[in-house]
Parts: structure tokens; C-alpha cells; sequence
């Protein structure tokens, strides 16, 4: 437990932070699983309009730093290849 003012004060900015970044975790999975149901449906024309609301989410919680810039851009690319595949 902490023992000053100072350190009190901090457990409770860190967990109201935590928190905060565990609500942007749950709305980036939601966004990737958003697409993923879209590709399973089969329309690309569909897909590609979720994966690009999807994809301004993915940025902006990699802008937060609440996951690396190269994780986002790889969910961002298997995503668009899924997309195309599915296309073609």
C-alpha cells in the first residue's frame, strides 16, 4: 500500500488511466472484429467501407500509444489483404 500522499495520489491516476486505456484496447477490437464479420460476409464493396472507418480507430488509439505504431499497421495490413482476397 502506498505510504505518502504523493504515492496515494498516483495508485489513483494510474488506475484511472488503466482504465481508460482498457476502454481504447475493447474499442480497437471491436473495430478489427467489426471488418473481419464483414469479410466473412463475403461483400468487398461492404468490407471496405467498415475497414476504412476501422482503419482511422486503429490510428488513433496508435496515436494514444496504447499499441505500437507497427502493430497497428499490421492489423491495418493483414486486414486490406483479406479485403483484396476477397475481391479477386
Amino acid at each position: 500500500m502506498a505510504n505518502s500522499a504523493q504515492a496515494r495520489k498516483r495508485a489513483r491516476q494510474t488506475e484511472k488511466q488503466r482504465q481508460h486505456n482498457t476502454s481504447l484496447r475493447s474499442t480497437l477490437r471491436t473495430a478489427i472484429k467489426k471488418v473481419q464479420k464483414a469479410i466473412k460476409a463475403g461483400d468487398p464493396a461492404a468490407a471496405q467501407t467498415v475497414y476504412q472507418s476501422s482503419v482511422a480507430v486503429i490510428d488513433r488509439i496508435a496515436d494514444k500509444k496504447i499499441i505500437h505504431k507497427n502493430k497497428a499497421s499490421r492489423h491495418k495490413s493483414r486486414l486490406s489483404h483479406a479485403i483484396k482476397a476477397l475481391a479477386a
